[in-house]
């Protein structure tokens, strides 16, 4: 591996499977480390701040972006989500392959501050199965799941726009042909 490190863009639609993946792939490879992101969105049931995400205020937030603290960001509903710049610069120094689990309008600006970086959009086996993933997890109600419906159509447009696309039928497969895109390119 070289001394300078690989940066992935990791996305799909909510619902699509990127937290099961990204779990597996740090398990596989001690090389990853997997960007958490700010929201201001509240924990959902069994999420640790720090662990899964760090919740701040929606005020905090906003501070963080006046003083350029974070590199992409956007607002997702009435929620804000983003990723903080330092950590990032930090494990790119140290080599390691840093994975950016980010919704496409942040891969947008990824892009542009960092050109090198490799993208993967993970993409449900179906729509069907998507709403399934959706309605099992039991935090949201019919409206907010046809809200995220929504927003996941749209998000499955831009999927082209990614170099890889891998579909999250099986989730062994899926992890494999990840590592394989992440060795491809160290």
């Amino acid at each position: 591996m070289s001394n300078k490190g690989v940066l992935l863009i990791f996305s799909g639609p909510s619902g699509s499977g990127k937290d099961t993946v990204l779990d597996e792939l740090v398990k596989v490879d001690s090389d990853v480390v997997v960007s958490m992101s700010v929201t201001t969105r509240k924990p959902r049931k069994g999420e640790v701040n720090g662990e899964h995400y760090i919740f701040v205020s929606k005020e905090e937030f906003e501070k963080n972006i006046e003083s350029g603290k974070m590199i992409e960001y956007v607002q997702y509903g009435e929620n804000y989500y983003g990723t903080p710049k330092d950590p990032i610069d930090k494990w790119l120094a140290e080599g390691k392959t840093v994975i950016l689990r980010i919704e496409v309008q942040g891969a947008d600006r990824i892009r542009e501050l960092y050109p090198d970086v490799i993208s993967v959009f993970l993409m449900p086996p179906s729509v069907r199965a998507l709403h399934k993933r959706l309605a099992g997890r039991g935090s949201e109600d019919e409206h907010s799941i046809r809200c995220r419906m929504e927003i996941a159509m749209n998000e499955m447009i831009r999927a082209s726009d990614y170099d890889y696309i891998i579909v999250n039928d099986r989730l062994e497969e899926a992890v494999i042909h990840t590592l394989d895109v992440i060795k491809r390119h160290r």
